[in-house]
């Protein structure tokens, strides 16, 4: 996977040995609207040339003041303030800072298995250790419940420990689970009863990626916090934004002299904002939300149709253009052998084969899960067309008959990784 990259439009990388890549991985749900959409590249080089007051701390931004407000509007509920960084983890530190002081309580409850960043903070509300270890001692107070579990949550909350509940609606890099129907609104529920913000991490799952511009909105609940990123700017510019009500915002800025207690040094600089701005434009001119319902469901119904199959796919899932095939351990003794082999190798072996051999043999651009190394991540761009689906589904087909029926699917990574030991 190791080219040189020359070109990238739409859900199309180009290399400079002129191969054409199709992108299904979106920068991990960065490039909703596609990589440099003329659009956006137009509007940042007019910001340019205005030779504005990009960067500029005293100065109150118009273009911050504007995103903020079609954010929070589209967003809806309680969620009437901005705050504006660079990225999730960054949003995330947000969360548990406004969450204390608001409060006035000492403990952060989270989702296992999520996915919220890799700062201290964030990885202090994860409970993997293959991104925690090494890296501690983390934040004091913080305690994982179970995914859907209702009891354990209940349970929790009721000590009145817990400034927020942290979790992401659905949990992409957990291989792309949704939670039970009821859940995030019993959840929400249990929060308010004990007097726990409840906070949501749709750094992956926002700016229509489910159809809607929130998966919140496909549960019914209104978050007192939202976490926003990625894809708010297009793929171009960082930024990331945390949505919260005026209560929340008010209970940190809640004086002149706290006006600057906390801050972030680009916060609010031009470029971000206008591509805030644009990435909108086209997410709502070229009704991407709609359009990534409707391909969602497509492609997942073609992934069903042409893997089920077979005895290593375990499921197809998802929602909007966040999806996932699932992989399982195969049953027969010619293919269990190699397999464990891989496993003995490193656990995240045999999907990252997968990925080599559909970004190598068939120009897919693809990636497991960060938290299940047996699920392949689906999520292209929302402007993906009829004719790119149809070529990762077959793409798809392909790699998997491979991986049932010919050796060299197994042989080969297996000799490579030998000699890689060997040489250590």
């Amino acid at each position: 996977m190791n080219v040189e990259y020359q070109r990238c439009e739409g859900a199309e990388l180009h290399t400079s040995d002129g191969r054409r890549i199709v992108d299904f991985n979106s920068g991990y749900c960065v490039h909703n609207i596609g990589h440099n959409h003329p659009r956006l590249v137009a509007a940042l080089k007019q910001e340019l040339d205005l030779a504005g007051p990009a960067m500029l701390q005293s100065h109150v931004s118009g273009l911050a003041g504007e995103l903020a407000e079609r954010l929070c509007t589209l967003a809806g509920g309680k969620l009437r303030k901005a705050f504006f960084a660079c990225s999730g983890s960054e949003g995330i530190e947000t969360v548990i800072k406004f969450a204390r002081a608001h409060t006035r309580r000492p403990g952060i409850l989270y989702a296992a298995n999520g996915f919220h960043g890799l700062t201290c903070g964030a990885l202090s509300l994860m409970s993997n250790g293959y991104w925690k270890d090494g890296f501690g001692p983390f934040l004091p107070d913080t305690e994982s419940t179970p995914f859907g579990d209702l009891e354990d949550l209940e349970r929790k909350l009721a000590t009145k420990r817990f400034a927020a509940f942290v979790l992401e609606p659905v949990q992409g890099e957990s291989g792309v689970r949704e939670p039970p129907r009821t859940y995030l609104e019993n959840a929400q529920t249990l929060c308010r009863k004990y007097g726990t913000l409840l906070a949501l991490d749709e750094v992956q799952t926002g700016f229509y990626r489910t159809g809607l511009f929130l998966a919140a909105h496909h549960y019914r609940v209104e978050p007192d916090m939202v976490v926003l990123a990625k894809a708010i700017s297009g793929g171009l510019i960082p930024c990331s934004a945390v949505l919260m009500s005026d209560e929340i915002c008010s209970s940190v800025y809640s004086s002149l002299k706290r006006a600057f207690v906390h801050t972030s040094t680009y916060s609010e600089n031009a470029l971000a904002m206008r591509a805030g701005l644009t990435t909108l434009d086209i997410l709502e001119d070229e009704q991407l939300g709609a359009r990534a319902a409707v391909q969602g469901e497509k492609l997942r119904a073609s992934l069903r149709e042409r893997l089920l199959k077979y005895e290593m796919i375990a499921d197809i899932r998802g929602i909007g253009l966040l999806g996932a095939i699932e992989f399982k351990p195969p049953r027969s003794l010619l293919l269990r052998a190699p397999f464990k082999s891989f496993n003995l190798i490193h656990p995240g072996m045999f999907g990252q084969v997968v990925v080599m051999r559909l970004f190598r043999d068939h120009g897919i651009l693809s990636q497991i899960c960060g938290n299940d190394f047996m699920s392949l991540k689906v999520a292209p761009p929302l402007i993906v067309t009829d004719e790119q689906i149809d070529h990762y589904v077959s793409a798809v087909e392909a790699v998997v008959n491979d991986m049932h029926s010919s050796p060299g699917f197994w042989s080969e990574p297996l000799g490579i990784a030998s000699r890689v030991l060997a040489s250590v």
